[in-house]
């Protein structure tokens, strides 16, 4: 399979930081956050990569990862133009993506334990549709929430007030190349952006989206509190 990190984004929450660099590009433990994703799916053996990139840091990134050749893949890149939702850039690899074939999809800004082989070998064995990974959180409402029946996921709640599990939906998605034309049905939400829960919901609505459960930590270092608690596990980890 293939693989695409979404990694654009203003990083609004974490300014000052993000004033004059991408927040995919400042440090977690001892490498910049954006190598943690590329890590993760050179390590499932996925080394063709797609990275979907900002216009402003494009050339940051490119100085950063080069080709992809020190760290053991191959990297594309395209420019996000402008934000206009996870969904919007993801239909930026619609040319990377041959007809019929599955990849991987991170938001660069998402950190965990786990390895992703076993997911992706699932994703390669499921006939069709898409598949999604979940984390139980302490605050759901931050996030997508998936509402489950007979271990099918049947919707997903976009930041719910009242969150009817403890379950959020990680920024790790598996998809094939269908996935183009469900974006392609999905309307802007309210900000004006194409939501990547609304595309999900298209597949969970025709039960065609599974799901897996992380087992380790997770974080989506997006705020200054999970930037630490990410930079922290890490170095725990590589002192064991």
């Amino acid at each position: 399979m293939k693989g695409a990190i979404l990694a654009g984004g203003t990083g609004s929450r974490l300014y000052p930081l993000t004033k004059i660099i991408n927040k995919h590009l400042l440090p977690v433990g001892h490498v910049p956050m954006i190598c943690h994703a590329i890590e993760k799916l050179r390590a499932a053996k996925i080394d063709d990569i797609l990275m979907i990139i900002g216009k402003h840091s494009a050339g940051l990134f490119t100085e950063l990862l080069g080709s992809g050749q020190e760290l053991g893949v191959r990297l594309t890149y395209k420019i996000q133009e402008e934000s206009g939702g996870i969904a919007q850039a993801l239909s930026l690899a619609q040319s990377f993506i041959s007809p019929g074939e599955k990849f991987v999809v991170l938001l660069g800004d998402n950190l965990f334990e786990d390895s992703l082989i076993s997911y992706a070998q699932a994703f390669q064995e499921q006939k069709e549709g898409a598949r999604v990974l979940l984390k139980k959180v302490h605050d759901p409402q931050r996030y997508g929430v998936p509402v489950i029946k007979e271990n099918k996921i049947v919707s997903i709640e976009e930041k719910p007030a009242n969150p009817k599990s403890d379950y959020c939906v990680t920024g790790i998605y598996m998809y094939d190349s269908g996935v183009f034309d469900v974006i392609r049905t999905i309307k802007p939400s309210a900000r004006g952006e194409l939501e990547i829960t609304d595309v999900n919901n298209v597949y969970a609505s025709g039960e065609r989206l599974a799901y897996d459960i992380l087992n380790g930590w997770w974080t989506d270092a997006g705020t200054f509190n999970s930037l630490y608690y990410a930079s922290g596990r890490l170095l725990d980890g590589e002192r064991k």
